[in-house]
């Protein structure tokens, strides 16, 4: 086997191994919760792009194909799309550690978990310690409090309070420690 095949094998041990880690992250509870809080956060629908607005029919800046990122949204600037508002960028650099190349939902889920798992926040959420890794959090999510009785990183982003966040991720099913 040449060098060549054998690091392939290993990237491609690696990527499923990685997958394989996040989907059971995506099994747990709290995360599961917590990653439909930042999506009611963000306002977010697995076929929207940033400007879409959730009640409306025929909004333009929805997008049905998810053979890949769907571009920029109504501001001809931001990249943000999907359930979690990711921006291509990080599309492009998760998809590609995690050997996906679709926007798929499936696909919008592990690389939020994978943005989770890179942020070092996945054990803190299963273990229902919220409050503790919004400050990490919201630093992706622009639309997250930094934590109780905190604003958001991004000024003068819109933002969801602390108590309205935990709200929504205990109504998905989500425990607090």
């Amino acid at each position: 086997m040449s060098n060549t095949t054998r690091t392939a094998s290993l990237e491609s041990s690696r990527r499923e191994a990685l997958l394989a880690t996040n989907a059971q992250h995506l099994a747990h509870p709290n995360v599961a919760a917590f990653l439909r809080a930042i999506a009611a956060a963000e306002g977010g629908g697995y076929n929207f792009k940033y400007g879409a607005l959730k009640g409306k029919a025929n909004d333009r800046w929805r997008f049905t194909d998810m053979s890949t990122h769907p571009g920029k949204g109504i501001d001809g600037k931001s990249t943000a799309a999907g359930m979690y508002q990711i921006t291509r960028p990080t599309w492009q650099h998760h998809g590609a550690k995690l050997g996906l190349r679709d926007f798929s939902p499936r696909t919008q889920d592990l690389i939020a978990v994978e943005i989770l798992r890179s942020l070092g926040v996945v054990e803190a959420i299963k273990a229902g310690d919220i409050a503790d890794v919004m400050p990490k959090v919201a630093r992706t999510w622009a639309a997250l409090p930094t934590g109780p009785g905190q604003g958001n990183h991004y000024p003068p982003q819109r933002h969801v309070s602390f108590d309205t966040f935990l709200s929504a991720y205990r109504e998905a099913g989500g425990s607090v420690a």
